[in-house]
C-alpha cells in the first residue's frame, strides 16, 4: 500500500511529542516551521499540519503572525497521539540503509529501483526517506538517474573534522560585537540541560538527544548576529548526524555535557563572553576526545540488518 501525506505528518507529529515530552522542546519553545521542514527533509506544508494536529491536542498553542509555541500549561507527556503512530518499519529502514552505508555495503551511486528492491519498500516510502537523507546531506539525486550517496561522512576521521570547524566556529562566535543571548532563549537552553541532568539523558530517543545538542549550540552561536557563523553551523549539524547516531549510544558523556551547557550559560548571562568562549572551546575539545572512546562503535561493522518485512 503506498505512503501518503498522512504518514509523512503523523512521523513529524510524533517525533515532535517526544521531543516535548523528553524536555527537548520546553514550555515556550517556538517553533520554526522552516527549521524543522529543513530538519525532516519537507516542505514547510506537512510540518504546518502537524503543528495543527499537536495544537489541537494542546501540545503546543499558535500565536497570530509569529507561529507555533510549545504549551506553557506544562511537559506534555511522550505519548503516542490518537491516529498519529510513529511509522516504526520506515524508521527500521532508514537506520538499516545509514548502517549499510557507514558499513561500506552500499555503493556510491544508486537507483532507485534498486534500492525499493534491497529495503523492501514503496516508491511513496522511499520517497520519504531519500527526502530525509538528502536533507542531511548524505544523498542527492543523480541528473536523470538514481542516487549518488557522499563519501564524506562515512568514517570516524569525518566526524572528528565536524567538531574541529566548531572549535573554528562557535568559540568564535561569542566574541562577535554586540553578542547578545535573549534572557528568554537562555531560559529555555537552561530548563533543557537541567532536565536532561534530571534523568532525561537515560530516557529521551536518540533523535531527542541529538536535537537537544543542536538546538543549544545554535542558539549560542545565533546569538552572535553574525548569520554566516550560524549557517556554517547548520550545514555541519545537518551533515554529521549520520555518524553522530552511533556515538549517541555511550549516554554517559552526556552527564559532562549537560554541565558544560550550564556552565557556559552562566559565563554569557554575567556577561563573560572571553571566559565563556574559552569555555567553549574546551567543552569541544573534550568531546572531540571522547571521540576516542567511542570509535570502536562508529567503525563497528553490524552482524546484520533486519530488513523491513
Amino acid at each position: 500500500m503506498a505512503e501518503t501525506p498522512t504518514s509523512t505528518v503523523s512521523q513529524i507529529v510524533q517525533a515532535l511529542a517526544e521531543d516535548v515530552g523528553a524536555g527537548v522542546l520546553p514550555a515556550g519553545a517556538h517553533l520554526s516551521a522552516q527549521r524543522l521542514a529543513d530538519r525532516f527533509g519537507v516542505s514547510r506544508f506537512p510540518v504546518g499540519q502537524a503543528l495543527r494536529v499537536l495544537a489541537d491536542h494542546g501540545v503546543v498553542t499558535p500565536a497570530p503572525r509569529r507561529g507555533f509555541f510549545v504549551a506553557r500549561e506544562g511537559r506534555q507527556p511522550a505519548v503516542t497521539l490518537a491516529g498519529h503512530r510513529r511509522p516504526e518499519g520506515l524508521a527500521a529502514v532508514y537506520f538499516a540503509i545509514a548502517e549499510d552505508r557507514v558499513a561500506g555495503r552500499l555503493p556510491d551511486t544508486m537507483s532507485e529501483a534498486a534500492l525499493r528492491e534491497r529495503y523492501r519498500v514503496t516508491r511513496g516510502q522511499l520517497a520519504q526517506l531519500l527526502d530525509r537523507i538528502a536533507a542531511e546531506g548524505w544523498a542527492e539525486r543523480r541528473a536523470g538517474y538514481g542516487w549518488r550517496f557522499s563519501s564524506v561522512l562515512t568514517t570516524p576521521d569525518a566526524l572528528e573534522q565536524t567538531y574541529r570547524l566548531r572549535m573554528a566556529i562557535e568559540p568564535a562566535s561569542l566574541l562577535e560585537p554586540g553578542y547578545r543571548l535573549d534572557a528568554a532563549v537562555a531560559a529555555q537552553c537552561r530548563a533543557v540541560e537541567e532536565n536532561m541532568l534530571s534523568g532525561a539523558i537515560e530516557t529521551a530517543s536518540t533523535d531527542a538527544l541529538y536535537e537537544r545538542g543542536v538546538r543549544y549550540h545554535e542558539a549560542i552561536v545565533g546569538a552572535s548576529g553574525n548569520p554566516f557563523m550560524l549557517e556554517a553551523l547548520q550545514r555541519v549539524n545537518r551533515v554529521r548526524r549520520l555518524l553522530v547516531y552511533r556515538s549517541l549510544t555511550d549516554r554517559q558523556r552526556f552527564y559532562r555535557q549537560a554541565q558544560d551547557h550550564l556552565a557556559i550559560l552562566d559565563l554569557l548571562q554575567a556577561g563573560r563572553q572571553q571566559e565563556a568562549s574559552i569555555a567553549m572551546r574546551d567543552h569541544l575539545a573534550e568531546v572531540v576526545k571522547q571521540l576516542s572512546t567511542v570509535r570502536p562503535l562508529l567503525e563497528a561493522k553490524p552482524r546484520g540488518i533486519r530488513h523491513r518485512e
